[in-house]
């Protein structure tokens, strides 16, 4: 048997892991199953091995001896506001739950963090006034606002 990678990342699924792959390799583009070991169970198998954009995945269907966790999350860098918004409806469809800050919890539990590749370039600027900003305005969000940001970024403080 040959595997595609040396180290991954599991998720630890009570149920349901198979479709959760599935749905997560329709999502995020250039992603693939590239493994399903059934172990006995057709209609939800063991494991399935899966990649999302280069990085390795599995899922281990194995029961409710755990339960899934925000202190694990999967992240994802979206190139524009088009890409972040396409991910967060996706996510927070059929029963997920949007949080603060650009984390969302989708319908099967796990949590994401949906982050535009313009928010940690903001928050990376020499100037502090604009990181305290940023900072500011992405707390007060669910979705990030890519726009909100940058007006946060360029809005001059007050002179008193």
């Amino acid at each position: 048997m040959e595997h595609a990678s040396k180290v991954r990342t599991c998720l630890w699924f009570e149920k349901g892991g198979h479709e959760a792959a599935q749905d997560y390799v329709k999502l995020v583009p250039d992603s693939r199953i590239e493994a399903v070991r059934e172990n006995g169970q057709p209609d939800d198998p063991m494991i399935v091995e899966f990649n999302l954009a280069g990085a390795p995945m599995m899922i281990l269907t194995g029961g409710p001896h755990y339960k899934l966790t925000p202190a694990a999350s999967i992240s994802v860098l979206t190139e524009d506001q088009d890409e972040t918004d396409r991910l967060w409806d996706a996510l927070t469809a059929k029963g997920g739950e949007p949080g603060r800050c650009g984390w969302v919890v989708d319908r099967f539990g796990v949590s994401w963090q949906i982050v535009p590749k313009r928010m940690p370039d903001l928050l990376a600027s020499d100037d502090p006034g604009v990181v305290g900003r940023v900072s500011e305005a992405m707390m007060q969000m669910g979705k990030i606002d890519i726009a909100a940001l940058e007006a946060a970024a360029e809005k001059e403080p007050a002179h008193g």
